[in-house]
Parts: structure tokens; sequence; C-alpha cells
């Protein structure tokens, strides 16, 4: 990854900043935030930024999902390298030209994804957090997507019902009492709405993964993760998508 075309603070610098606050990989990360900062003064901001520990992400505006770069705002869920196998699960299962859905999608990493690897795509999303709509829209319209606001099924529109054809869901993953347990970045820079997933983190769900209200997705992948780090899944496909 290149530097950018400044010296401000030396690499050795930034490094040992970012190290003596606890980043592990801190070589990586100055190697981001020196290609990301476009002056002296930006870099500097950054790096006390991610310091203080602010997520990585936030402090560029994007991850790396699944070979793309998503766009990512403070405030929303920062989606994660290791849910990309949901995304690749979801294409194995999805027929032809699918309706897909990305709901609880934060910053609608899962059903980008998706779509850019698939032809004729209708992508739909959906999150109850104001700002994560915003974010999404930012990386799903561009795509020719649609991001809706609202609780699970409720932020859908009428037309969707019973069109559905494959549903992504990374559902709110930690049990409430292990929400202490989760790095600070996490715990306190994300929503906790994206993280607190009830007493069995499968909230909403009644232990498997959202119902629609009306018909059924041909193929569904469900997954939450315990902060534990033991992975919870659900795949369904029906017999009509087999």
């Amino acid at each position: 990854m290149p530097a950018s075309p400044f010296s401000a603070s030396s690499p050795d610098a930034v490094v040992s900043r970012l190290r003596a606050a606890g980043c592990v990989f801190a070589e990586d990360e100055a190697a981001m935030l020196r290609s990301a900062a476009r002056t002296a003064a930006e870099l500097d901001a950054m790096v006390d930024r991610r310091a203080a520990g602010l997520p990585l992400e936030h402090v560029v505006g994007w991850a790396e999902f699944c070979g793309l770069r998503v766009g990512v705002a403070p405030g929303v869920f920062v989606p994660r390298r290791r849910t990309e196998f949901l995304v690749r699960r979801a294409a194995a299962l999805a027929p032809s030209r699918p309706v897909v859905l990305d709901l609880c999608c934060g910053t609608g990493a899962l059903g980008a994804a998706l779509v850019t690897g698939l032809d004729g795509c209708e992508l739909h999303a959906a999150d109850i957090e104001p700002e994560s709509v915003r974010c999404a829209r930012r990386n799903v319209e561009p795509l020719g997507g649609r991001v809706h606001e609202g609780d699970l099924f409720d932020a859908l529109p009428a037309n969707l019902r019973g069109r559905v054809d494959v549903l992504l869901c990374n559902v709110p993953y930690v049990p409430s009492d292990e929400v202490a347990l989760l790095p600070p970045e996490a715990r306190d820079h994300e929503p906790r709405v994206a993280l607190d997933g009830g007493a069995d983190a499968w909230p909403s769900c009644g232990g498997s993964p959202p119902k629609r209200p009306a018909g059924s997705p041909r193929a569904a992948a469900c997954c939450s993760r315990r902060a534990s780090g033991r992975y919870r899944t659900r795949w369904t496909r029906s017999p009509a998508a087999a």
C-alpha cells in the first residue's frame, strides 16, 4: 500500500503510537492510515482518533469486504471479514436473477457483495438505525438497490412480499450478558442494537432466522456469532429452490 505523498510522522513513530494504544496490527494499520491521509495534519488527526479507540474503519471511512471497499460511517456496525462466508453460502443457494434482501444491513455490505457477484439481481436492504440506513444507501444505491428504514420486515414495502428469493441476515449476535466482553472499539463505537442479541443472541427470531410475514424466500442465510467466538448459523433452502 503506497504511502501518502508527504512526510508527517515517520512510519516508525506512527507504528509506535498505535502499538502503545494497544493496536495488535500496528504496522498494517499505520500503512493504511498513511495511505488514506491527504495531509500531514489529517494523518495526525487520524492516528489520534485510532489511538483513542475509534475503529480503524471508522477512521478511514471504509472496510474491505469480499474484495469491495465498503463505505463505513461513525456509529455504524463495521462488516466483519469472517462474515464473508455467509455471502459465499448465499451465492451458492441463490437462483438466477434473484430478488435479494439484506436484513439488519448495517452498511449494506452483505447485499452489495452478493449482487456484485451475481447477474440480474434486485437488491433491497433494511435497518432500524437511521445512520446505518444513510450509510447503506451510499453503498447500495449505486448498485441499483434500495434501502428501507424500520424494524425487520416492518421496514419493507408491501410489494416486496412473496417476491424475495434470497434473505441475508447477520443478526445482532452477542448475548446481552456478553456485550461487556467485546473490545472497546465495538462496545463503545458501534450501535448496541447491532450487537446485543438478547438473552440467547437470536433477537426477535424465536430461535431461528427472521420469518417473513407472508410468503417465504427461496433461500435464506442467517448467522449469529457469540462473543465467545462460537458461530450459530441457519441455512435454509425451499424445495422450489432445490
